[in-house]
């Protein structure tokens, strides 16, 4: 990957045709705001190291600048509906889904190849969960498909369920009724995790513990409430799965879960606005 797709992609900004110019133009637009943050540490990471390789091959000093000036303002997460969920309509929800509260495995994110469904399936097939729980792979995705021929080529095929309709209002039920929540995210030349929304309101939801990676940035994300594993590692997905949902107790799951509650905290947008706005106010004065 290129440092000039590198740093477009993280900016979010538009290319130009000429790839010199593609990464100036993104570089000099970023500097020019009066206050530059980045998504997470990897992120503010990302972007000052692809800096390092434009000024080399350039010429062009803009590390440096970067180093000073971009500060990390982590994603800001409206906690609300995945707080005091009502216990009836989450079961309303579970049983229009056809669901059972802590009798499935959830992944609920976009279906692209860098989010690991694939290692999921094969991971779940291979866990002793999969006897009695089920997997329940929801979301939209240009990878849908693959994922579905995957899933109907596994022995555990009959196990496995897709949701490509959960709206904003099932979301939060759909997390906390899960026995484990699992996001086996891979890093891939498209695309990396710069942070890990989906975790963050799975650990505000509540149910049971989060499996994930530490690619990108999600291990800011989650900090020290999830369980890790290595990247495309179905053997770890399956091993982590069990221990999640047959080897840790219901005090354990409780414990948890608030402690994921608590550090997903900081990521409402409340706090976050009240942080940046106090680093941009003082400039402003």
């Amino acid at each position: 990957m290129t440092a000039e797709y590198r740093l477009t992609s993280t900016a979010g900004l538009r290319v130009s045709v000429d790839g010199r110019g593609a990464a100036v133009d993104v570089l000099t637009t970023y500097l020019s705001n009066d206050h530059c943050v980045a998504v997470s540490r990897y992120t503010r990471d990302l972007i000052i190291s692809s800096a390092v390789e434009v000024d080399r091959r350039l010429g062009t000093d803009f590390a440096g600048q970067l180093d000073q000036r971009v500060e990390i303002s982590y994603p800001a997460i409206d906690a609300r509906p995945y707080l005091d969920l009502d216990p009836e309509e989450s079961a309303r929800v579970l049983d229009r889904r056809g669901l059972d509260s802590d009798g499935y495995v959830l992944f609920l994110s976009r279906l692209g190849l860098a989010k690991g469904v694939d290692d999921l399936i094969a991971g779940f097939a291979l866990s002793c969960t999969a006897s009695s729980k089920r997997l329940v792979i929801a979301g939209e995705g240009p990878d849908k498909e693959y994922f579905r021929s995957v899933a109907a080529a596994s022995p555990v095929a009959d196990k496995i369920i897709f949701f490509d309709d959960v709206d904003d209002s099932e979301k939060a039920h759909l997390m906390a009724g899960s026995c484990a929540y699992v996001l086996p995210s891979k890093p891939r030349p498209e695309f990396v995790e710069t942070f890990g929304i989906a975790l963050v309101e799975k650990m505000l939801a509540g149910g049971g513990p989060v499996i994930t990676t530490e690619t990108g940035g999600i291990g800011e994300a989650v900090g020290d409430t999830a369980m890790i594993i290595p990247v495309g590692d179905p053997p770890a997905i399956a091993a982590r799965i069990d221990e999640a949902v047959l080897y840790t107790s219901p005090e354990q799951r409780v414990a948890m879960a608030g402690r994921a509650r608590d550090y997903a905290l900081q990521f409402d947008r409340a706090r976050v606005f009240d942080q940046l706005m106090g680093r941009v106010v003082p400039m402003a004065a």
